[in-house]
């Protein structure tokens, strides 16, 4: 059962990180770029700690193509939720009508 959940809380935890990595200079404009990518690339290098774990945990239970489609769920879910938050934007009715459209893809790569 372990190897069932862990791989997703670990991309959990991995795509916060990822998040803030790619979003958080948004609200900094004034930063150099720089500035801006070193602090982005630090970042992300907690989120490879936990996503290459996650990803080799999971393959012994879940097919690349379903880990895959997870990473991509857990990405858009993790971003509403960011960009709610952080940057102040909440979800439109068409970014949840699209966000459900791949979630309905995400049930036929786990269907059967």
């Amino acid at each position: 059962m372990q190897n069932y959940v862990l791989p997703v809380v670990l991309l959990v935890a991995s795509n916060i990180f990822m998040t803030f990595a790619w979003y958080w200079h948004l609200k900094f404009k004034h930063l150099p770029i720089l500035t801006v990518v070193l602090v982005s690339w630090s970042i992300a290098l907690i989120e490879y700690m936990l996503a290459v774990p996650a990803n080799r945990i999971g393959y012994g239970v879940y097919t690349a193509h379903q880990l895959k489609t997870m990473q991509e769920v857990i990405t858009l879910t993790v971003f509403i939720g960011f960009s709610a938050f952080y940057l102040g934007q909440g979800p439109t009715w068409n970014t949840l009508i699209g966000f459900s459209l791949i979630a309905l893809g995400a049930y036929f790569v786990f269907r059967g």
